[in-house]
């Protein structure tokens, strides 16, 4: 079982080591190998703090604590690019740190990212998928997500890929 929780500045280093691990099992065979392989747990964690300490941030990191730190993360906040008036939130990232897949941990945090986005009075939550990522791809169709058919390219070492968009009534 796993307490859903705000993330502290504490617990930097633990999601960047999930995020980083959560890459590498996630893309591995998508996104070039040498992109992958130079992701440091040490430069993630200096971007987190800094993004953490950012007056403009306007998102909500969650953890997923098994008692022994996180083992997972996700961020939410307003859909970027929308409209200040836009009732419209996104789920930003969400990772579980590989060997706890299938756990419900993921699950967890999506509920808990969807009870943030409601408490903030968004009505629907948007999210990018790469388009080859099909786990990510089922995960979210199960929790009710639809891909609305927007798509946005993203490039890693010179090679272009697509993420796909998926929104959620919630």
């Amino acid at each position: 079982m796993v307490d859903v929780r705000e993330m502290t500045g504490a617990d930097v280093q633990a999601v960047s080591r999930v995020r980083v691990l959560g890459w590498r099992a996630a893309y591995a065979g998508l996104v070039p190998q040498p992109y992958l392989d130079g992701m440091s747990v040490e430069d993630d964690a200096r971007q987190r703090r800094a993004w953490m300490s950012d007056p403009r941030r306007q998102g909500s990191d969650l953890v997923a604590d098994a008692g022994a730190g996180p083992v997972g993360w996700v961020s939410v906040g307003p859909y970027r690019g929308a409209t200040p008036e836009s009732r419209v939130g996104e789920v930003y990232a969400l990772y579980v740190r590989p060997d706890l897949i299938g756990q419900g941990i993921g699950r967890a945090l999506l509920d808990a990212a969807h009870a943030c986005a409601k408490a903030r009075g968004f009505g629907t939550v948007a999210l990018w998928v790469l388009g080859g990522n099909e786990g990510a791809r089922r995960f979210y169709e199960k929790a009710g997500y639809v891909a609305d058919g927007e798509e946005q390219s993203d490039t890693y070492d010179d090679v272009e890929l697509t993420e796909l968009r998926y929104t959620r009534s919630i």
